[in-house]
């Protein structure tokens, strides 16, 4: 059975070792800890400033991630949706974390979600696709839009 809750300082390593493992080893993304500072201090990047970060759990895994960050004024921004390997599809996590924050931003009164990715995760961007978000050029983004180096598509969804 898959659990959801928000971000506890217990699930921190977890996090760390399942998202770098997927960029680093299944999709050659060449990204550190030292590129996601943001990983290391979560309350204070995610959840103090009105955004959250969320965590689906297996028997007290950390077996997704996703994370919203405010951006000022009604503008959300989308980061570390992540779910490991073996737990895609089958359990429909990936959606239960995206409609878990999009419900959140709409009763945080976020009128527009943002978010960027590589052209390679090919399954992610369909995901997002398939829930209503539209490609944007990157000349596009909001100008609070914290851009990773990494990022090479960019997407909007508005609520």
């Amino acid at each position: 059975m898959i659990q959801y809750t928000t971000y506890q300082p217990e699930h921190r390593e977890q996090i760390i070792s399942l998202i770098l493992n997927i960029q680093q080893n299944e999709f050659q993304v060449p990204l550190t800890i030292e590129d996601q500072p943001d990983l290391q201090v979560i309350p204070d990047f995610y959840q103090a400033g009105g955004g959250e970060f969320w965590v689906a759990l297996h028997e007290n895994e950390v077996v997704g991630t996703i994370a919203l960050i405010n951006c000022g004024g009604d503008v959300g921004c989308i980061r570390k949706m992540f779910v490991k390997a073996e737990f895609r599809s089958q359990h429909g996590i990936a959606q239960h974390l995206l409609d878990t924050l999009i419900v959140f931003a709409q009763e945080k009164k976020f009128n527009g979600l943002f978010l960027g990715t590589v052209a390679k995760l090919k399954a992610a961007i369909r995901f997002y696709e398939r829930n209503g978000f539209t490609f944007l050029e990157k000349k596009d983004l909001p100008t609070q839009f914290p851009l990773m180096a990494v990022d090479t598509h960019f997407y909007k969804k508005e609520i």
